[in-house]
């Protein structure tokens, strides 16, 4: 299961990598997101919004440029609810989901996902766990994807999850992704009805 950690914004010590810091927000779904999390972001690094190098690369993937190029950042929105996180020296992604039922959770698995993790979900009684299930492990791949920088078309299928007791592990994946066991994730609770996962290396 997810981890439950404070909605409020914390750091994590990561050993050798750095900190990890993220923050969660009320926001209108609809409305910009990039303002929310240039505002935090810079908050977070000590400097105004204005001196605050932050671009996009071509795929859409936000890159920190000089002088905050040792940091990388990701944030997602779903529902009515903004995760914004930062790391030091990693590769960053993160990816958050509002908890919802998912009727079609197996079929998507079928099409998108590998077997593993198929037969993984179909273990779970239909319903609410089985649900919260798909979504950790939707929230797992694309934290993964979006610190790659290619996001979900490069490919669902191309990295596999198992879980080792209570947490997902990256045991698998294409070459294009480097070596499983450098993927590190944390999943945990933002904010209540919501999943969330950080994914760095």
């Amino acid at each position: 299961m997810p981890v439950e950690m404070p909605s409020s914004a914390v750091t994590t010590e990561i050993p050798a990598q750095g900190p990890l810091r993220w923050s969660w927000h009320a926001h209108a779904h609809g409305t910009p997101t990039d303002p929310v999390a240039k505002a935090w972001l810079a908050a977070a690094l000590g400097v105004t919004p204005d001196a605050l190098n932050l671009g996009r690369e071509p795929r859409g993937r936000p890159r920190l440029g000089p002088p905050q190029d040792g940091f990388d950042c990701s944030w997602s929105h779903s529902g009515d609810g903004l995760l914004i996180a930062l790391g030091q020296g990693v590769q960053l992604g993160a990816d958050c989901e509002r908890v919802r039922p998912r009727p079609r959770a197996l079929d998507l698995a079928q099409r998108f996902f590998t077997a593993p993790e198929h037969d993984w979900l179909a273990s779970f009684a239909t319903g609410a766990e089985r649900d919260l299930a798909f979504l950790r492990l939707w929230c797992a791949k694309e934290a993964v994807l979006k610190a790659h920088g290619h996001g979900l078309s490069f490919g669902l299928e191309k990295l596999r999850f198992a879980e080792a007791g209570a947490a997902l592990v990256l045991v698998e994946c294409d070459a294009g992704l480097g070596a499983a066991r450098d993927w590190s994730l944390r999943e945990f609770t933002p904010a209540p009805d919501y999943v969330a996962a950080l994914a760095w290396r």
